[in-house]
């Protein structure tokens, strides 16, 4: 087996990634095929690349070695791949790449940049992986990318990047069915729902670790389910699972939204832009249209309002 770019782009986005399977979301494969295609690597070089650990994966002595040279090479490629880009993108007309985990202000955000910037190409990207969008931006596979940190999880923000922070700490909700017993209360605490199933994406940066930590502070250990969190609507609304969830998240028939008492899950939310980047837009524009759709957004939300009312609002109300 000869070694090729996309073998060695392969392992850097696991080294990177701390993770097969944020690795394998971040390159467009399955986990079973990365898998199957570091073991053949290993095999061909006639050792081990990484270490297999609970918490994730991390280079071995041979594979730092390896890695050291692979990135040379896979920044080399990737710079080329961006100058004929760049000329293409100069000749069809002007174009914006953006990138963010989930979020409702997205939609929102997209239309006033569309309006600011009719003429310009801009497309979407979406990742559980906030750590893979940023990476993303600074190897300039996108301009933009609007990301949350999960309070005590920092992210592994590269060098080069300019951050531009929306919240300091916004608040996470629990969704459970509107006829859990806890539904009836306007605050929820995470002791109220100890006996529950709790729905948790394990490949969100930062998720696992931020809802151990609250749930060692109110002393449970409660039955998690892993899933993806955009599919998860059908077992909260039938009370099979409470899961986690923005603030600014839509309620559906037969679930409640509410937030969790003392506020113990939170995230910090900013916008990341390369300080060399040529944006179609300065990234005070951009700001300002994320600002205005995550304003939008938050006070049309029904719980995320009446919260806003009772503390200092981390935003103005929209005009």
């Amino acid at each position: 087996m000869e070694l090729e770019v996309r073998h060695l782009r392969a392992l850097c986005a696991i080294a990177d990634s701390g993770s097969v399977r944020k690795a394998a979301r971040q390159l467009g494969m399955t986990q079973p095929s990365l898998t199957t295609q570091l073991r053949r690597i290993e095999k061909a070089l006639g050792g081990q690349l990484f270490f297999r650990e609970p918490t994730g994966t991390r280079p071995t002595p041979l594979g730092h070695s390896l890695l050291c040279r692979a990135r040379p090479i896979v920044a080399e490629m990737q710079a080329l791949v961006d100058e004929i880009a760049s000329a293409s993108y100069r000749e069809q007309g002007a174009r914006l790449r953006i990138g963010s985990t989930n979020s409702p202000a997205v939609a929102g955000w997209l239309r006033r940049l569309r309006v600011r910037l009719p003429e310009t190409d801009t497309t979407i990207r979406t990742d559980v992986s906030a750590n893979a969008l940023l990476h993303m931006v600074a190897s300039g596979q996108l301009d933009v990318a609007f990301v949350h940190e999960v309070e005590g999880s920092p992210l592994r923000v590269p060098d080069g990047l300019v951050e531009h922070e929306l919240i300091a700490r916004e608040p996470q909700f629990i969704a459970l069915a509107d006829t859990h017993p806890a539904a009836a209360q306007e605050v929820v605490r995470v002791a109220d729902l100890a006996e529950d199933h709790w729905m948790v994406d394990p490949t969100v940066d930062g998720e696992w670790a931020g809802l151990r930590r609250i749930w060692t502070a109110a002393g449970v250990d409660p039955r998690v389910v892993h899933g993806d969190y955009l599919t998860t609507v059908d077992l909260v609304t039938a009370g099979e699972v409470v899961t986690p969830c923005q603030p600014t998240a839509r309620s559906r028939p037969g679930m409640a939204i509410r937030p969790l008492y003392g506020d113990p899950l939170a995230v910090r939310l900013f916008m990341a832009c390369r300080q060399d980047g040529a944006l179609a837009a300065s990234p005070e524009d951009l700001f300002a249209d994320l600002t205005a759709s995550y304003m939008e957004i938050a006070w049309a939300s029904d719980a995320y309002r009446e919260w806003l009312i009772r503390h200092d609002p981390p935003l103005p109300v929209p005009t």
